[in-house]
Formats: structure tokens, sequence, C-alpha cells
């Protein structure tokens, strides 16, 4: 069945990054000019249209009225080095990462695009290590993207305390997931890396913090897209509805 939506590929050459960013626009069938959009910004943005199905999940959530006016940006890597250095907290790209979205991205879609120009209308959406980056840029800049889509982010140390600190997060709307079997995930560097524990930690900080939150454990979830996919009708309903 092909695609009702129509995919745009737009590209930014990114100061902060000294590279040419591509990005995957996709808006629903019904777009329109004299509506305004909700922003939905994917880092892994290939691994979510491929595997994550956003455009088939898009038409159809569009189609029943399930989910409010969405436009998807993706935003890819080039491979799995180059994406911990951007999304990692430690590393290398990850402030260069983070100044690219903040003030090439946004100001590229609010021009390109009719958007509300809020924070409460953009959100970032990632898996794995690219939910951290979405996290992290959250908690940072809580008025220029207020909400957040996590599935089985990672977690550590430097995640827990920007958490346990942060200043506005009644300003973010989270989504938060983890898989019950997420306990031995082996990592870029060659680590294997309990994921539940960290994230239940976070769960305990941020549902303490009072702020808008959801949080799901898949049942016998492992670190894959097979889960993540699984739950990503629930993910837009909740978050786009």
């Amino acid at each position: 069945m092909g695609r009702k939506g129509t995919m745009m590929e737009k590209q930014i050459n990114s100061k902060y990054l000294n590279e040419i960013m591509t990005l995957k626009i996709y808006q629903p069938e019904s777009f329109s000019p004299l509506y305004k959009y909700h922003i939905c910004i994917m880092q892994d943005g290939n691994d979510y249209y491929q595997m994550g199905r956003i455009a088939t999940l898009s038409d159809r959530l569009h189609d029943s009225e399930d989910m409010t006016n969405t436009i998807f940006v993706g935003i890819h890597y080039q491979n799995k080095y180059d994406r911990r250095e951007k999304y990692h907290p430690s590393g290398e790209q990850n402030e260069s990462y983070t100044k690219f979205l903040v003030n090439e991205i946004v100001p590229f879609l609010d021009d390109l695009l009719p958007t509300y120009h809020m924070g409460q209308s953009r959100t970032l959406m990632g898996d794995s290590l690219a939910g951290t980056l979405a996290f992290m840029t959250a908690l940072r800049y809580p008025h220029t993207f207020g909400n957040v889509i996590m599935q089985s982010p990672y977690v550590d140390e430097t995640v827990l305390q920007a958490a346990a600190q942060a200043k506005q997060l009644d300003a973010i709307d989270i989504y938060h997931t983890i898989g019950t079997e997420e306990t031995a995930v082996d990592t870029t560097d060659g680590q294997r890396m309990d994921f539940v524990t960290p994230n239940r930690e976070l769960h305990k900080t941020l549902h303490n913090m009072g702020t808008s939150y959801t949080y799901h454990e898949l049942e016998a979830g492992e670190h894959t897209w097979k889960y993540w996919q699984k739950d990503m009708k629930r993910v837009l309903v909740t978050m786009f509805d």
C-alpha cells in the first residue's frame, strides 16, 4: 500500500557540525498551509520510518482522527560511531548537535512549515541513545521542545543528575518506556549494560517531580525495534491526541 502523505527531503548545511544534514519530512495527506502543525523531530530518522513505520501510522491515525495535525521530521546518522558522538551525553559532537537542533533545525522548520512557533507543539523522539538525546536537549531547552518521547533510553549518572536538577521539568510532557528484558544490552563501545535498573531510577525521579509524565514497562520487551514498533501507536495517540 502506498503512502498517502508526502515525503520531502531538505538539506541544511550545519555550521555547528560542519556537515550537510538531510531532513526527511513527512506531511499528512490533508496537509494545508492554512492549518498549523505539531512537529515531531526524530533522531534515528530512517529507523523510525523503516522499522518504526511512522509514515504508515501517521496516515492511519490522521485518517481516524486519533492524532492532531502532525508533521514528522527524520534526521539520520552516518554510522553507529557518528551516532554515538552526536547523541551520547559525553559524545564529542553532542554539544554541537544540540546547538544544531535548537539554532538551525527549529528556525528552518518554523520558516518552512506552518507551525505554532511554540515549545508545546514541538516534540523530540528517539530510541536508545536517541531517546537520551531527546530528553537531555528538552531539559536544557524546555521552551523550545515541550515534549519528549524516549523509548528505552540510555541512562547513566549524567542523565539521572540532569533530571534531578532540572528547573523547568513542569514545562515538558514526557513519554518513557523500557522493556523488562533489557538487562544485558550491547552498547556501541562494546559493553553489555543493564538498561532496566537506571531507567527505573529515572522513572522514580520523574514520577516524584510531578511533571506530565507517561511511563510504561513493556512486558518481555527487549532492546529492539520489534518492541518499539509495537508501542508506536500508543506513543502517537498518547502524545498527539
